[in-house]
C-alpha cells in the first residue's frame, strides 16, 4: 500500500477533522500486509491513530484508519448507542464494537448502515440513512439528512484538507508530519 494511497482516502482522519476512514487496498499477501500494517501502526500510533483491516477477500482487504479516543467519544452519543442497539451491539466500548462491526462485514457482500457511526458521521444523519432513505438532503461523503449547512461545511474542509495533504506529501513531506498529534 502507497503512502499516497493512504493520504488520499484518510487525510480528514490523519488531520482530526473526522473520526475515522475506510478504503480498501490490493494485496500480493496477506502476511506482507498484516506486516506493513504493524509498522504503520507502529509509527502512528503515537499520533493517535490506529489502523486495521476489517476484511480481507479477493485480494483486497478492507483498512480502517481511526482515532481511538474520538471513536469511544463519538460511540457515547446517545442516539450512536440506539442505533448500535438496534445492529445487535451490545455495548459503547469501541474495540467491541469494532470486531462486531469486523463481524458483520464478514457476513455480509455491503456494508452494514451503522458503518457510518465508525467514521464519525453525524449520528442524525446514520440515523436517516438506516431509517428514512427517501429523505436524504445532500450527498458527499456521505448522505445528509439532519443539517446541510454543517455537512456541507465538513465535506468543503475534507476536500481542502486531502488536496493540502498530498500536495505537501508530494512536496517530501513524510506521513509522520502529517498525521496530526492528538
Amino acid at each position: 500500500m502507497s503512502h499516497e494511497m493512504l493520504i488520499r482516502c484518510c487525510a480528514p482522519t490523519m488531520a482530526c477533522l473526522k473520526t475515522g476512514s475506510m478504503f480498501t487496498c490490493a494485496f500480493d499477501s496477506r502476511e506482507a500486509m498484516t506486516d506493513e500494517l504493524r509498522r504503520l501502526n507502529r509509527r502512528l500510533g503515537g499520533k493517535g491513530l490506529r489502523i486495521l483491516p476489517l476484511r480481507w477477500r479477493g485480494g483486497r482487504a478492507l483498512l480502517y484508519l481511526y482515532r481511538p479516543k474520538l471513536l469511544e467519544r463519538d460511540l457515547r452519543d446517545p442516539l450512536s448507542r440506539r442505533l448500535l442497539s438496534e445492529c445487535g451491539y451490545t455495548c459503547g466500548d469501541a474495540a467491541v464494537c469494532i470486531a462486531r462491526l469486523i463481524s458483520r462485514l464478514r457476513d455480509s457482500a455491503g456494508f452494514p448502515h451503522e458503518v457510518g457511526l465508525f467514521l464519525g458521521y453525524p449520528p442524525a444523519d446514520v440515523d436517516g440513512f438506516m431509517h428514512r432513505k427517501d429523505e436524504c438532503k445532500l450527498c458527499g461523503i456521505w448522505k445528509v439528512y439532519d443539517d446541510v449547512e454543517s455537512a456541507t461545511r465538513q465535506f468543503a474542509r475534507c476536500r481542502h484538507c486531502t488536496e493540502i495533504y498530498l500536495r505537501r506529501y508530494a512536496d517530501g513531506c513524510s506521513l509522520d508530519r502529517l498525521a496530526v498529534a492528538r
